[in-house]
């Protein structure tokens, strides 16, 4: 990888002085808002974690599209170093149990670091091999996996187990994997719209693009689809629109 590859991910010292404070008061409100529901309504785990996810992903998105790559670096820090913090805290944070899945005990810790590191990865590759595509991938894993879990978990009736680490028994189910192509298939549809595609273009790429996220989602490690998910969206968005 080459100097430029790496700098055009570091935010300058004037975009941290200007969106810094902003970012962080974003992201304290999302915890705060996912510790209250957790808190106060003791709500499921699979809906406070996956609102924390569909927050960040969502202003991950917005800002690479508004002020690039580096705003969402930025927030990236401050995401990871507040879920560390939190797990560094444990059960004692209303933020980390609002993150923790029951389903991964012992190993809850692990499942919210795998998945933390996963999304890292996924965005570096995303921006490495499909720049400009990077924020369909976040759009697509933040709001398709965002309704995957509660959807399976709410109304799943169709198990199927997949791949996982640590012994943990790890399973999905078909109405989740259906909520993920309906919502990444709406996602992409709006975006590519939105660019200018016509509409029967719009609605196959769209299509297209929802099935090879979902599918690759459905044989992801559990913990892992942050990265696959992300990275399946931007590549198969980039070959088919470029």
């Amino acid at each position: 990888m080459n100097v430029p590859d790496i700098e055009k991910f570091i935010p300058s010292l004037d975009l941290i002085y200007h969106l810094g404070l902003y970012l962080l008061a974003y992201v304290a409100l999302a915890v705060l808002l996912v510790s209250i529901l957790k808190a106060k309504f003791n709500i499921k785990t699979a809906y406070s974690r996956k609102i924390y996810h569909f927050l960040i992903f969502t202003a991950a998105a917005v800002l690479q599209v508004l002020y690039g790559l580096p705003a969402a670096v930025l927030m990236g820090v401050i995401v990871f170093l507040w879920v560390i913090f939190a797990v560094l805290k444990g059960k004692k944070s209303f933020f980390y149990q609002a993150l923790a899945r029951e389903k991964d005990e012992p190993y809850a810790d692990r499942f919210i670091i795998i998945p933390l590191f996963a999304t890292a990865i996924g965005g570096v590759l995303s921006n490495l091999f499909f720049p400009g595509f990077a924020f369909i991938g976040y759009l697509v894993g933040g709001w398709g996996d965002a309704i995957g879990e509660p959807v399976g978990s709410r109304w799943g009736k169709h198990p199927y187990q997949v791949p996982t680490l640590f012994g943990i028994k790890a399973t999905r189910t078909y109405e989740g994997s259906l909520a993920i192509f309906i919502v990444s298939t709406l996602i992409c549809f709006l975006i590519y719209r939105f660019y200018g595609y016509q509409l029967q273009s719009a609605i196959i790429y769209a299509m297209v693009c929802a099935f090879v996220a979902t599918l690759v989602e459905a044989f992801s490690n559990h913990g892992l689809d942050n990265l696959t998910m992300q990275l399946s969206a931007a590549a198969a968005s980039y070959y088919l629109l470029t």
